[in-house]
Parts: structure tokens; sequence; C-alpha cells
């Protein structure tokens, strides 16, 4: 695809729908709930002040510059507001179209960039991680607590530090190995797909053997193919359309002999993605149809084991009687709309008391 490059504002290639941004009416419902504007308090860090920068953009009157564009960075994505949102706003389609015009159209400073070429040339690509497991194995067990007692991270590189912060704790033993396919335990009901992702088969391995064993003890055959790739959440939420798009058709190609009844997702953000690659390669004649039912496949785990309903028993926790609160994921509340499942699977847990911590909606 093509388009013409702009002179002040966006270009041609699916600028921000004017029509969406027309639905907003400005009425503020959205400050309270967005956490960059709880943070740092500047209109322009909000959905309603991003809306008019778009609009600004959009009529020539606003410029599209690296002042507009960090107010557009600082959007963590969490669509809070589009759950908040009265009038219906479809925020997420209109950030999602500047993050595209940004990543063609305004360049980074080098160290960003080089921060950003990286991850994006790493993270969605699960051997090319495996190359820095060691290594990071090796820095948490040496280096980790003094370069974290004196914040040296965060001195040289903020975006750097952000990340280390995060880091989980790293084993030096090897992600599991699932076969192509685990048979159910019991009668099978189901034939799914599962889905590992990449910084999820790595980093949390462990997330990915519960799945597939409540799975199978829930009658699901489970197919998992050796050539599935990442979701591609991770260029799609920051433009990046094109390894967007190719990384969606190497997960669809990657199931589409394994007649399976449904794809199961364990993470929030990746099954958000998942189910919009019909908008993700809307453009594409060749794939659009075979998005759409892809997506329409793809269920969260939870949302999975809640409507069909758990064919095992559950055996009770230690301590008998265990009290946990449940914090929402932001993608799977406000991108999938799912809130009641999880917290209807824990209650059906012999002996756990299920609480709701204040502000269980609003992003972490």
């Amino acid at each position: 695809m093509t388009s013409s490059p702009p002179t002040n504002g966006f270009d041609s290639q699916n600028p921000p729908p004017q029509s969406v941004i027309d639905s907003c009416v400005h009425c503020g419902f959205c400050l309270s709930t967005c956490p960059s504007y709880r943070v740092i308090g500047k209109e322009t860090d909000s959905p309603r002040g991003r809306i008019y920068l778009m609009d600004g953009i959009n009529k020539g009157v606003a410029s599209f510059d690296a002042t507009t564009t960090s107010h557009f960075d600082s959007c963590l994505g969490c669509l809070a507001c589009v759950s908040t949102c009265p009038s219906g706003v479809a925020y997420d389609q209109l950030i999602s179209a500047t993050r595209s015009q940004v990543a063609r159209n305004q360049p980074r400073p080098l160290p960003q960039g080089l921060l950003r070429t990286i991850i994006f040339n790493l993270f969605p690509y699960p051997e090319r991680l495996k190359t820095v497991w060691s290594p990071l194995w090796l820095y948490q067990k040496t280096l980790q607590p003094l370069i974290r007692k004196f914040d040296l991270v965060s001195k040289f590189s903020p975006s750097l530090g952000a990340m280390e912060s995060v880091l989980p704790p790293i084993s030096l033993k090897p992600p599991k190995d699932f076969p192509t396919v685990v048979p159910a335990k019991g009668q099978k009901r189901y034939r799914v797909g599962m889905i590992l992702g990449c910084v999820q088969r790595l980093f949390f391995d462990d997330v990915n053997t519960a799945t597939l064993r409540v799975l199978t003890a829930n009658g699901c055959e489970v197919v998992i193919p050796k050539s599935q790739g990442c979701c591609a959440a991770l260029p799609a939420h920051q433009g990046e359309t094109l390894q967007a798009q190719a990384l969606a058709r190497q997960m669809i190609d990657s199931f589409k002999d394994t007649d399976v009844d449904f794809v199961i997702i364990n993470a929030a953000g990746c099954g958000h993605t998942l189910k919009e690659y019909d908008h993700i390669l809307a453009d594409d004649p060749d794939y659009h149809e075979s998005a759409q039912q892809f997506s329409g496949k793809v269920k969260d785990a939870q949302e999975f084991l809640c409507t069909v309903g758990l064919s095992t028993p559950l055996s009770a926790i230690t301590p008998e009687q265990f009290t946990l609160v449940y914090q929402d994921a932001c993608h799977l509340l406000h991108g999938q709309k799912i809130s009641l499942q999880p917290r209807q699977l824990l209650r059906q847990i012999p002996g756990v008391t299920l609480r709701e911590p204040i502000d269980a909606a609003l992003c972490c």
C-alpha cells in the first residue's frame, strides 16, 4: 500500500476517522479513568485531549510533530476510556490509526529509535529472545541487586529502567517443549488450539503449563502448532502495521488445517489482538475472510472454561479458607469485555472467598 506524504498532517493511508472523532462530545468522563491523565495531569495527555489533537491535525490547524507525538505516546492503550465513554467513542480505533501514522511519519530520537528497533526485532520472535535468556539469568545472579540499589539503569535510560523493574525471575531451566497434540483426560469434549505467545512461552512458561493442564483435565484435546509465533500484539499496539500483519498471517496459517473448535489464549493483550485480526487484515483480500474465521474462534481461557463449564471436580486449596482479590487486566476487561467469568470460576474453588479491590477496573 502507498500513501501520499503528509505536509503538516496525517498521510492518506487510514488516518483517524473523522466520523469517530466527531462522535466525541468532550464530556470529560474519560479523564478520571485515564492513567496517563491521572499521573501527568495535562489535558493533552487524556483521551479527550488526544482526540482534540487528532481533529486539529486532520483539519490542518494543529501540527503533527514531536510534541503531539509525545502526547500520543503517553497513552498506555488500556482502553478504560472506551468502557467509560457514554457516547461510545471508539477511541481504540483512533489511537490505533494514529500510532500507525506516527510510526510511518515521525522520526524518533536516536536512543528511542534504537530501543524500539531492538524491541520489535527481539520480543516478537521466541527463537531470538532465547539468545538473551542466559545473559539475563547471569545478570540477575550477579549485577541486578547492585544496579537496582543505585537505580543505575533508570539513570542511563528511563525506558530501560522501567523494563528492568518488571523483569521476572529467570531460571536456566528451558521452557517445556509441548507435543503438537495433547489428548484430553477422560471423555473428549472439544478439540482446541492453544497459543503459547512469544514472551509468555519463555518468561511465564508455568502459566502455559497450567493452562494446558486445566484444558486437558476438562475434556479438551489440545493442539499446539510448532509453527505459531507472536500474536502481533506488540507491533499492533505500537503502530508497526506491516509487522503486525505479517505475524497475524503466520498465526492464521499455523492453525489453518488443525480443525479446532476454538483457539485458546491466556494473555489479555494477546487475546484482544487475536480477536482484532479481521481489522488488522481488513485490506488484505487474501486473508480477510480467514482472519474473520480465525478471530471468531479465539477465546480467552477463562471465557472458554466459564462458557463450556468445568467437567472435573475442583479440590479445596490450603489453607481451607483463602481470601483473595481479583484485579482486572485492562485488555481483558476493556478490550474483550470479560469481567464476570474469572470471578465465577474463582468462586467455584472450595474454600475461596473473593473480594473486590478498590478501583479494580483502573490500569495497574
